[in-house]
């Protein structure tokens, strides 16, 4: 009988967990339905204010009218602004940061975890206060040196140079590089690999994840940037497609009938691509057994 009242009771005190999370489970899908809503509605607001003929800026607009949608703003941008070379513009200037981006800071990451050499605590302070400083009070300054000094006016590389190494970067990729464990790369070491290879054939396979993010991230800043472009080239067949939308949206759709709606279609064509990489590219978002090639 004893022996029964034990089994019940050790029953109902592994039930009553199990019903906590049963019903954690079934307030959080509702939970994270709303805010999905919540994130999405600003993007589902702005396209559909891109497709209005007439403007209808109150909240019943958010509601798709038929009769009132038209791709008319869209044909309007791409009758005033060249939207195939603004997106190759755009692909080069952003790709070139990119590949400086990922080639700078995995070697940099890499050497201020991995490396020991005098003034690292240093070097690493100083690329933290780096962060600080608001790029926008280093535009004038940048502006001469690219331009004046290294005559880099009116090219891509001029567009890239300022970018080309991102200390948010370079912090990710180190502390990637710290969670890998030691024992990897003295093994590497002692079969007498390079620097460089351990870098290439052991650290880089482990943190791809840090890649990911750090391109994303990275992404972002460029493809929506116009001031830096139209500082450096005021050539329409050079600039990317952030400058050209921004001259569009300031000189043409102001004037246009249905200003509101050119300004979201505008909106619509600059954060399309960005929208379409982190769909594509969010699945890598996992995480690592950093410590999987370690025994015992």
């Amino acid at each position: 009988m004893v022996q029964h009242v034990r089994v019940a009771r050790v029953a109902v005190t592994t039930q009553h967990p199990e019903k906590k999370r049963q019903a954690w489970i079934g307030w959080r899908l509702p939970v994270l339905i709303l805010g999905a809503i919540g994130f999405l509605f600003p993007f589902y607001y702005m396209f559909i204010g891109s497709l209005q003929t007439t403007v209808d800026s109150s909240p019943s607009g958010a509601v798709p009218n038929p009769g009132n949608l038209s791709l008319d703003n869209y044909r309007n941008i791409d009758k005033n602004i060249d939207l195939v070379s603004g997106l190759v513009n755009s692909g080069v200037f952003t790709g070139g940061v990119l590949l400086g981006t990922v080639v700078f800071g995995v070697l940099a990451g890499y050497a201020l975890a991995q490396l020991h050499f005098r003034g690292r605590g240093l070097l690493f302070g100083a690329m933290l206060l780096v962060q600080v400083v608001p790029f926008q009070l280093l535009t004038i300054p940048l502006y001469v040196l690219i331009v004046r000094d290294y005559g880099l006016g009116d090219s891509y590389l001029g567009m890239i140079a300022p970018f080309a190494i991102n200390s948010t970067a370079v912090f990710v990729f180190r502390q990637y590089f710290l969670q890998v464990p030691a024992t990897l790369f003295d093994a590497a070491r002692i079969d007498g690999a390079s620097e460089l290879r351990i870098l290439v054939r052991v650290a880089l396979p482990l943190v791809k994840p840090a890649l990911v993010t750090a391109m994303l991230m990275t992404f972002i800043g460029p493809w929506n940037e116009f001031l830096w472009p139209f500082l450096i080239t005021k050539q329409q067949n050079m600039q990317p497609l952030a400058v050209s939308l921004a001259n569009y949206i300031s000189n043409v759709a102001a004037r246009s009938g249905n200003p509101y709606g050119a300004i979201l279609a505008g909106a619509c064509v600059l954060a399309a691509p960005a929208v379409v990489i982190f769909v594509a590219f969010q699945r890598h978002f996992v995480s690592t057994n950093l410590g999987s090639g370690v025994k015992g």
